[in-house]
């Protein structure tokens, strides 16, 4: 089975898509043992029930293919809040094969920094029976060579709170304390019915499990088009991770979800406030340059040869028309600036 981030790219026919999400649980902290978060769900009094690592400049390589969406949200964060001179970045190529990512956009095939020719090789130094998929987003000890952690929700959490010490001046609260409570609920809520269910709809097993994932995903898409219609962000006047989250969705949407996933009701761009929105966050510092749509396409239309048997990679969409101007400005808020 090969995975795409913990994703299968089959289903048994007449099953549900059901993502895997057990991850290599480790952490890399600013305190070992501890985190710096008070809402961690991980931490009880402070304290961590998972191994910790320590956060040193240099330590640790992120890989992080731009194809992924999971891996891409990480790359964005790393960018906002200016953390590219501690932490370095490895980019696999967008077609993999069922062993791993690979490396095959650097010279010689091989990661400069790790000089491995497939991420599997760093799961391997740290578990030579590692029995789940092989996946980005990925922390790997540059030393060692050992993968520390893939668990993606994790490593943007804690480029947030852990690496405070480390990141740029002036880098935006992605998690604000005064609406966090509604943003965990939203950031769920995201993941499940958004991010997971267009996931639910390209590897539907039967026509019961892909109608029914459809009607989710489209009845989030609704809420997010009436939610945004009147504010600028998902929280609000300022950018936050629950719009880094979302974002990486939208921004395959077209191009890919709505053709090759069949989620095809509308288009993005047929979504005003969604589109305005999409295009506004695409258009800020930090995310549209970690946007690659010829790798994005590459990796869905070639890698789930399952879903697109002959590996034809559509030419569209037109990727000019996501510089078109928004009037997202009207809404008001805080956008993040050039730094």
């Amino acid at each position: 089975m090969s995975k795409d981030s913990g994703t299968p790219t089959y289903v048994e026919p007449g099953e549900e898509f059901d993502r895997d999400m057990n991850y290599i649980p480790d952490r890399i902290t600013a305190e070992p043992g501890r985190s710096r978060d008070p809402h961690d769900p991980a931490a009880r009094d402070g304290a961590l029930e998972v191994a910790t690592w320590p956060i040193e400049p240099g330590r640790y390589r992120l890989v992080a293919a731009q194809a992924c969406p999971w891996a891409n949200r990480s790359i964005i964060v790393r960018r906002l809040l200016g953390l590219e001179d501690v932490l370095s970045l490895g980019t696999p190529g967008p077609v993999h094969d069922d062993r791993s990512w690979t490396f095959d956009l650097d010279e010689g095939d091989r990661d400069p920094v790790l000089g491995i020719e497939r991420l599997q090789e760093a799961y391997f130094e740290r578990d030579p029976d590692y029995p789940r998929g092989i996946t980005v987003p990925a922390l790997v000890e540059v030393e060692s060579g050992k993968v520390v952690t893939n668990d993606f929700p994790s490593i943007t959490h804690d480029l947030f709170f852990e690496w405070r010490d480390h990141h740029r001046p002036g880098a935006p609260d992605l998690w604000p304390e005064d609406v966090r409570e509604e943003m965990e609920e939203v950031m769920q809520r995201v993941f499940t019915e958004v991010n997971n269910g267009v996931y639910r709809c390209g590897f539907a097993g039967s026509q019961a499990s892909y109608d029914a994932a459809f009607d989710r995903l489209w009845a989030a898409l609704d809420w997010l088009e009436e939610r945004l219609t009147d504010r600028r962000y998902l929280m609000g006047d300022v950018i936050t991770e629950a719009d880094i989250r979302l974002f990486t969705t939208l921004v395959r949407f077209d191009a890919v979800y709505h053709g090759h996933f069949k989620c095809n009701r509308q288009r993005l761009t047929e979504m005003p406030a969604l589109w305005g929105y999409a295009r506004d966050l695409f258009q800020t510092p930090g995310f549209g340059e970690t946007i690659d749509f010829e790798q994005i396409k590459a990796h869905y239309y070639v890698v789930h040869s399952d879903v697109n048997p002959t590996g034809i990679v559509p030419r569209g969409p037109e990727p000019d028309w996501w510089d078109s101007p928004h009037g997202r400005e009207a809404l008001g808020g805080t956008p993040i600036e050039a730094w």
